[in-house]
Parts: structure tokens; sequence; C-alpha cells
């Protein structure tokens, strides 16, 4: 049989607005080491590149380097923290449940590749009753390689039973763009998440600014595969 057409989310700032948890947490860390707790304009750009890196930033932020014992140790705290409040305030974006159940119905195989650790990805997606869409979810953590490598991404459909050759990739992040252009996949990018710059500048395929507007926009990259 034919594998299905299959469309991969990124997570944070695509399908669900996890900002305010994420901050919360890296503040939660920050406070206890003594240090000016950080706004949401500060982190809101390198959210998707994974809490590792973001915690770095954070530090770099304020002239202070971690070794490499420091940040694993800030980095479990980070991920206690956020794994005991991960829903707190995080909710999907406006439309996304009634997008997932018009691209399932559709008969679409639908996917989750995101920079998060894979545990948290499922389990924010379970919290919000989203994970029943998902033929697989993949996280940094899932293979030896993460976005911007192309093979995250190919690895996540070939996971979800699809096709290179028919799948598209949704994010809101020049990661997300630059993975799937990597491996030629079209990529339709949302202008409503964390991108610190226009998403427009990095060249997606296609730019939608709802998840209302997703439908037309794959029908216009997969004309066979209209959900």
């Amino acid at each position: 049989m034919a594998a299905p057409p299959t469309i991969v989310f990124d997570l944070d700032g695509t399908l669900v607005d996890t900002a305010a948890d994420l901050v919360a947490a890296l503040n939660a860390i920050l406070t206890a080491e003594g240090m000016t707790p950080v706004s949401m304009d500060v982190v809101i750009g390198m959210v998707g590149s994974g809490s590792r890196v973001l915690i770095e930033a954070a530090f770099a932020s304020e002239g202070r380097t971690l070794t490499p014992e420091m940040l694993d140790r800030l980095l479990a705290d980070f991920l206690a923290f956020y794994d005991a409040h991960i829903a707190d305030a995080s909710k999907p974006y406006p439309g996304a449940r009634a997008m997932l159940d018009q691209f399932a119905a559709a008969g679409w195989a639908m996917a989750v590749c995101t920079n998060k650790y894979e545990a948290p990805a499922r389990k924010l997606l379970h919290i919000l009753d989203l994970d029943r869409h998902f033929a697989a979810i993949t996280g940094q953590d899932t293979f030896g390689f993460r976005k911007p490598d192309p093979r995250h991404l190919t690895e996540t459909i070939r996971l979800a039973g699809g096709d290179r050759d028919n799948a598209i990739m949704v994010g809101d992040s020049r990661t997300d763009i630059d993975t799937a252009q990597a491996a030629g996949i079209p990529v339709i990018a949302v202008t409503f998440g964390y991108s610190p710059v226009p998403v427009a500048n990095f060249g997606p395929t296609r730019l939608i600014g709802s998840f209302d507007e997703l439908a037309g926009a794959v029908a216009a990259l997969r004309p066979r595969d209209l959900p």
C-alpha cells in the first residue's frame, strides 16, 4: 500500500503556545542562582533550540559562563520544575484542534518533530489531549541528531509510516525551515510563533497566519491530498 500523505509539526510556537511555562521554569532556576528573572521578550527567540541552549543563553546574557557540570545540574533542575508545571499556562493555538481533526479525517498521517526532549513533549501533548492524533512524536533525544539535521525530520516521517516525497513540515522558526529545506520537503511557516525576526525572511514554501489557512496552503502544494 502507498504511504499516506504526512504532515509533521513543530511543537513549541507552532502547535502549542508554551512560552509562559518555559519562562517560568527558566526564571525558577535563575532566581535560585541569585540572578535576575528574564522577560518573555528575551526568551521567546531561544525556545526552539531546546532547554540546554535556553539556559546557556540566559547566563551568557549576564556575562556568566557555565561549566559542563553546572549546566547539567541546572538542566536537571529546569526539567524537574518544568515537568511539574508543564501545562500550567500552555495551550494549543487557536484552530489547532479543529485542524488536526480535519487532517485526520482526510487520512493524513501526522507527527511531531520537536527540539524539546521527547518525554516532556509526549507528556504535554497527552495532557492537552493532542497525542492521539500523532503516529510519531520525536524529540531532540529520540535519535542521535536533532533539527536542523534533516534526518530528524526524515526519520520522524518514517516512524509515522510516511514517505518524504509526500510530506510537509509546519513550523515557526528558522530551524524548522532549514531542516525541511535540507531534507527537500516543503515547509509551511506560521507567523504567530516564536521567531525573533519575521519568519518570511527564511524562505518558507508557504506562510500562514492561522490554522484556518493551513488546508488551503497544503492544497496549493498537494492538491491531490486536499484535506
